[in-house]
């Protein structure tokens, strides 16, 4: 066991005090109960002792900062008392005399500055300038161009807390200085606009400043993003402050896998989130991005779907409704599904009505064509609660596994290779368990615009010291922070990752002892590298050879090193081959079992970790228990009281394709847009159209609704309680914010009623808590785990004592749930399909930062749509100099399967003859064009590589040219 750290003892304001070593006096006080002010100082950022706020006496000659002053042993410190008093109460009201006549007041703890005002008598009366005689300055400029930020220089103390927090927690490094003496602001970059730099717009300075220069701005409808170098803005009118009184609920981020804690501000009486800010938390230490800060009005869009709609009669046969789906016209103004041209197909219906007319349907096509002839689709947005219904209504009600959720659209090649060579689907170990490792590897992930949160504790690993190997075609902004960035050529995962290994191999680099130990088949992969040495990698993947050997020693040297991949990984025919060599290469190293080291890959929806622990796969029942196990099944079978189908449903695309054959005739789909998020978008538009009935249970008319027979008003993340597992296997509960608008209902409730009106037993539930009890009694992993203990921050799973433990970090210390780790060595082989001179060049298709998924939810975000409001594709500058391109021009992009147009921007992030779009944009849908081609393994699609042609448009012809149709 280590000793404990040493200590100093101090008196503060005649209290003895005890702290550790190198403490400084705030921080001892602190710990003691004992408050000292501050204003420049925060817990989280390096002191700076620049506001003097927190000034005490240590018996010196002057007044020492205690955010800096380090105690000392025997040291007696004055911390309050009429001296200091009044040294605070002048200073406070010297920066008041700044501060404009009428702050904003929108910031979610007001201001730290007026509230020290208010402590020293200065605010209330009078303004404090008034006061004590002082004159009150003016002339320092607001910047209004943040769609999310306002910027009021005249307010700013200069405390640098934005600047630190900018470049220590996001790590964005984008706030400085500028100008001197009284004109000295807070700048952006090279003293842009704030909306014109580089900003993401975290609102993590705005979090940070403790006066009214940075706060957040009332939501607005849609806004252009100002240009670079643009000047800025008119001043925007003055805006009322908030309402006086909010409800605080702790809950979380609806958004990605890393499952940010939040706190949503709410005013009740408006049913309206009015702010919300990031809440104290081991996932995610306060911090947000722009989607989690900003991106939650789109629950209150006056698009919201409140009454159950019927298909009429005179709109069969089925199709798309939307122009903007049906007809080659080009890309159209405006990204939302068109009410106006849409709802005049539909009726409005009672609640009765509908699920009577969803059960009998389904039990028809039951009775008429079999069980086979059902499918469903689940969502990995909703909660552990709804997936385990949604999954147990389609294998009892339906009676068949024909079960699926977009899982099988990210990580499913993943999940395929974990199970198959250590026995478990999970991560090995949480994403901040970087904070262990000196070597971090990071394939195919673009995490600070699909896990932002996490790629800021990626980044602050990088300025510790710990080296980020960055292996990606498309380069991704954690490239800046490398130790060494490598962009192989697209689809040469297999070859590049053989490499490596036959070097780590060849120099005596792997871990005897845990390959002996530990794993099976060592031989068979030392075999199957043999044939890929560096230089032969190197020359499939467009590398140097030294890149592939400095990887491998890098990675092979280290004392604890973990790997991170996302889709860039899995969205191949061959993903699941890319991830069996990112194993083998943890297994050959021993670099799992240990804090920082492991296999993450990094999930992408807010619960598709937990959508997929509760069963919402074909193959799998909940806890990835074999559905062909005959032991399993009957354990199943006795839970549930029905018999169970021993075969392996269908998965996404699977049913895609069988609905096209008309083997599969009737679909529930619940929170899903597989007409804008599964690949080959006509081949999905004849699979909706050729189903005899489908039911489509969501929060707004989505693009696949428009082929529906009955829609079912759903409730949205903020209006309901749930539990939901991120990327970590950390389970969090979701608490409600919001009422439901007006008839919309709970998402667990219409399963059940489906249910009862289909005569399945087993869905009697009144409580959530109630079906959270049965799915983790059924499983291992969540077995213990109850409401009661998951609190505020919930728990890992596992967790052996839940009342007393926060869970396990670390899996697989001592054997893998399989026994032994094997290694499954892999084959190069091309992608499906290849470049050619009809198709010369390689698509790559992804998520944004500001938008989300099929963008549903986030186009329907005010602030996410005025940062991010139209389509677009990015190209390497020579790419497009060879095209005749220019930033901003109207390129039409052609694959085998269809075309689309919207604009090109220049960007040094796709590779040479590589060209990014991505998949959020309905006029511009990036899906129209890649493959449905299937990983045998994974069943995931080709979503990373579909060879394309890009011509420029002319005016004249860009009505004619084909849109996302048909």
């Amino acid at each position: 066991m280590s000793a404990a750290p040493p200590e100093v003892e101090l008196t503060i304001d005649g209290v003895v005090v005890r702290a550790p070593a190198g403490s400084t006096i705030w921080e001892a006080a602190r710990a003691a109960g004992i408050e000292i002010p501050v204003l420049c100082h925060d817990p989280r950022y390096r002191p700076v002792g620049v506001c003097r706020m927190c000034v005490v006496d240590v018996g010196g000659r002057v007044l020492a900062a205690s955010c800096v002053r380090p105690c000392e042993p025997g040291m007696k410190v004055t911390a309050s008392g009429p001296a200091i008093d009044a040294h605070r109460k002048m200073l406070t009201a010297l920066l008041l005399a700044d501060q404009p006549q009428a702050p904003s007041q929108q910031r979610p703890e007001g201001s730290d500055l007026v509230a020290l005002g208010e402590r020293y008598g200065l605010v209330g009366a009078g303004a404090a300038g008034d006061l004590l005689g002082l004159p009150r300055g003016t002339g320092r400029p607001q910047d209004p161009s943040s769609p999310v930020i306002g910027v009021d220089h005249q307010a700013c103390i200069l405390c640098d807390r934005c600047v630190r927090a900018c470049d220590e927690l996001q790590s964005n490094e984008v706030i400085t200085r500028s100008g001197k003496g009284y004109r000295a602001k807070i700048a952006f970059d090279l003293d842009l606009p704030m909306g014109s730099s580089s900003c993401v717009s975290c609102g993590e300075c705005m979090d940070a400043c403790p006066t009214d220069a940075l706060v957040n701005k009332p939501l607005a409808p849609k806004r252009r993003r100002p240009l670079p170098l643009a000047p800025a803005p008119e001043p925007a009118p003055v805006v009322p402050p908030p309402p006086a009184a909010l409800t605080q609920v702790p809950t979380l981020c609806p958004y990605c896998g890393v499952g940010c804690s939040v706190t949503a501000h709410v005013d009740e009486a408006n049913n309206k989130v009015v702010w919300i800010d990031g809440r104290d938390s081991r996932v995610s230490d306060r911090r947000l991005c722009v989607k989690g800060r900003y991106g939650f009005d789109y629950a209150t869009h006056s698009q919201r779907l409140t009454q159950p709609l019927i298909r009429r009669e005179g709109s069969y046969p089925k199709g798309p409704l939307s122009s903007a789906l049906r007809v080659k016209e080009g890309r159209r103004p405006g990204g939302l599904v068109d009410y106006a041209e849409v709802m005049p197909h539909f009726r409005e219906a009672s609640w009765d009505e509908a699920l009577d007319l969803v059960a009998r349907r389904l039990l028809e096509i039951r009775e008429r064509h079999g069980s086979s002839a059902l499918a469903g689709f689940g969502s990995a947005k909703g909660s552990n609660e709804e997936a385990y219904l949604f999954q147990k209504l389609v294998r009892v009600g339906f009676g068949t596994n024909n079960v699926d959720h977009c899982t099988r659209l990210c990580h499913a090649s993943s999940v395929a290779a974990l199970m198959e060579t250590i026995g478990s689907g999970a991560v090995s170990t949480t994403f901040r368990d970087i904070e262990n490792s000196d070597v971090a590897m990071l394939v195919g992930t673009n995490a600070t615009s699909n896990h932002p949160v996490a790629a800021t504790f990626f980044k602050q690993a990088a300025k510790r010291g710990c080296k980020l190997l960055v292996i990606d075609p498309h380069r991704p902004q954690l490239a800046d922070f490398a130790h060494r960035y490598v962009r192989i050529r697209p689809g040469t995962d297999v070859a590049f990752f053989n490499g490596v290994l036959h070097e780590i191999i060849r120099r005596g680099l792997y871990d005897r002892q845990f390959v002996a130990e530990r794993t099976e088949g060592f031989e068979r992969l030392k075999a199957t590298v043999e044939h890929y040495p560096p230089k032969v990698a190197a020359q499939l993947c467009g590398l140097a050879e030294q890149e592939i050997v400095d990887v491998a020693v890098t990675w092979g040297s280290a004392r604890a090193a973990i790997c991170f991949w996302g889709m860039g990984v899995s969205q191949h025919v061959h993903g699941t081959d890319n991830a069996r060599c990112l194993i083998s290469l943890v297994l050959l190293t021993g670099q799992v079992g240990r804090p920082g080291t492991g296999l993450h890959p990094l999930r992408g929806q807010n619960n598709v970790q937990g959508a997929s622990d509760a069963g919402l796969i074909p193959m799998v029942f909940p806890d990835y228990q074999s559905v062909k196990d005959p032991a399993i099944r009957e354990r199943f079978e006795a839970a549930w009281g029905t018999k169970l189908d021993p075969k392996p449903g269908l998965t996404v695309v699977e049913i895609m394709h069988a609905a096209l054959q008309k083997d599969v005739r009737g679909m529930y789909v619940q929170g899903e847009n597989p007409f804008v998020s599964d690949p080959n978008t006509e081949k999905v538009r004849k699979a909706l159209a050729a189903l005899d009935f489908l039911v489509v249970q969501d929060i707004f008319l989505t693009e696949t609704a428009e082929f529906a027979d009955v829609v079912l008003p759903a409730s949205s993340f903020f209006e309901k309680t749930g539990t939901y597992t991120n990327t970590d296997r950390r389970v969090q509960i979701g608490r409600p914010v919001l009422k439901l608008p007006g008839a919309a209902r709970l998402d667990w409730d219409i399963m059940c009623e489906i249910a009862r009106r289909m005569g399945v037993p087993g869905f009697e539930f009144t409580r959530i808590e109630d079906v959270f009890a049965e799915f983790a009694a059924l499983t291992e992993s969540y077995r213990g785990l109850s409401y009661e203990t998951l609190g505020l921050e919930g728990k890992l799973w596992p967790c052996k004592d839940p009342v007393h433990e926060d869970g396990q970090v670390v899996l697989f210390e001592q054997d893998f749930p399989s026994g032994r780790g094997k290694f499954v060595p892999a084959e190069f082989a091309p992608p499906n399909e290849l470049p050619s001179p009809e198709f010369p060049f390689v698509l790559t298709t992804g998520r944004l930062l500001e938008h989300w998924h099929t963008g549903t939810m986030t186009r329907r975000a005010s602030a996410l749509e005025a940062i991010e409001s139209e389509p677009y594709a990015d190209m390497r500058p020579g790419d497009m100099a060879a095209l005749g391109l220019l930033e901003g021009d109207e390129i039409a992009v052609t694959s085998r399967r269809g075309s689309i147009t919207l604009k090109v921007r220049a960007s040094e992030a796709p590779g040479a003859g590589s060209i990014f779009i991505p998949f959020c944009w309905r006029e511009a849908a990036a899906n129209v064009l890649t493959s449905d081609a299937l990983d045998p393994f994974g069943k995931i699609p080709e979503f990373k590589f579909s060879a394309v042609r890009v011509e420029k448009l002319r005016a004249s012809n860009l009505a004619d040219t084909g849109g996302a149709a048909e």
